[in-house]
């Protein structure tokens, strides 16, 4: 077969079939009478081993090792091809990313792009303050891609780098909310925690819904912090996972400020001091919770968390019962003076 027809068969063009054999990796097996070259079936096939292998990565050097070498081994060079392979779809990867986030900056021109470009650079800066001034940048009307500061604020270990990337990120536009509720599902704690702690300072409803959908994640961590932030917003829900961190002594007291604000509303204050009471109440609640939950009764106003200090001012607790004893005087105290200024 002459090289025009197997070029045509092959789909390897000629001048590709003459540099192979310029390499030593197809000799055709005859020449005609005019002198063209002849390729056998044989020939044919091992063009269709050198394609196959070209196919892989394999430079041509490494595919003439390959065919003629009866001792190679092709398990190093296929690991060696699956890393660099790797590092090439990683570099890609993340060069995809750059140019999708330098699109959603919308630019109008090369300074704009530039701009965005500088800015993505100083965000994976190794200086905390680099990455401090690429955050705070926003304020001066400079648009950061929504996604980078999001993978910022889920990698950013530096406490001050931190704060001024969920301020910019509050300020970032409706997008961000979304993007870090992706980030509870993390396998890494440290992560959740920065996704959470970001979505808390986030302004707008889909924020408070993705806080409100955190008080039954598996984190207590995530749920603690959902449930502060939703206690001072004077959302109902978070009152279970306020009580469940005063009986467990997690930021005790600030959860229990928190079920104080909720308290401003009498139903709720009702509800809270009952599950106050629910909890005091078991067996298996041990005395530093017990105290715990006797002084977050403290916040609560209304007559249900009145009958459950006085009954606990005779509990067979001694500190309890003083603690008890101690907030019911606060509590005549106030509504003395109460009465007073009424009066006055």
């Amino acid at each position: 077969m002459l090289i025009g027809e197997v070029a045509r068969r092959s789909g390897v063009s000629a001048r590709m079939l003459r540099h192979y054999e310029s390499l030593g990796l197809v000799r055709p097996s005859g020449r005609t009478g005019s002198g063209y070259r002849e390729y056998s079936g044989e020939d044919i096939q091992r063009i269709f081993h050198i394609e196959s292998l070209r196919s892989l990565g394999l430079s041509l050097r490494e595919i003439g090792r390959a065919l003629d070498d009866p001792g190679f081994t092709p398990s190093a060079l296929v690991g060696d091809l699956i890393r660099q392979t790797r590092e090439r779809i990683a570099a890609q990867t993340e060069l995809l990313t750059r140019l999708r986030r330098i699109d959603a900056a919308d630019p109008a021109g090369w300074e704009d792009v530039l701009q965005v470009v500088a800015l993505l650079q100083a965000l994976e800066s190794k200086s905390a303050a680099a990455r401090q001034r690429a955050a705070l940048s926003s304020a001066d009307g400079i648009p950061v891609p929504v996604e980078a500061l999001v993978e910022a604020a889920l990698s950013e270990t530096e406490p001050n780098v931190a704060g001024a990337l969920r301020w910019a990120l509050a300020r970032s536009g409706d997008r961000g909310p979304a993007l870090l509720a992706e980030g509870l599902g993390s396998p890494v704690a440290a992560v959740r925690e920065r996704a959470v702690r970001s979505l808390v300072e986030m302004p707008g409803g889909e924020a408070t819904a993705h806080l409100r959908d955190a008080l039954a994640h598996p984190d207590v961590v995530v749920r603690g912090y959902a449930a502060l932030a939703l206690g001072t917003q004077g959302v109902a829900d978070a009152v279970p996972t306020l009580i469940d961190m005063i009986v467990e002594g997690r930021n005790d007291t600030d959860a229990a400020d928190a079920l104080s604000v909720l308290a401003s509303d009498t139903a709720t204050a009702d509800q809270i001091a009952s599950g106050l009471v629910d909890h005091l109440a078991h067996d298996t609640t041990e005395a530093p919770a017990r105290g715990r939950l006797t002084q977050a009764l403290a916040g609560i106003p209304g007559t249900r968390a009145s009958r459950a200090l006085v009954e606990l001012s005779r509990d067979a607790d001694r500190a309890v019962a003083l603690t008890a004893t101690y907030l019911l005087r606060l509590r005549d105290v106030r509504a003395g003076c109460a009465r007073v200024s009424g009066q006055v």
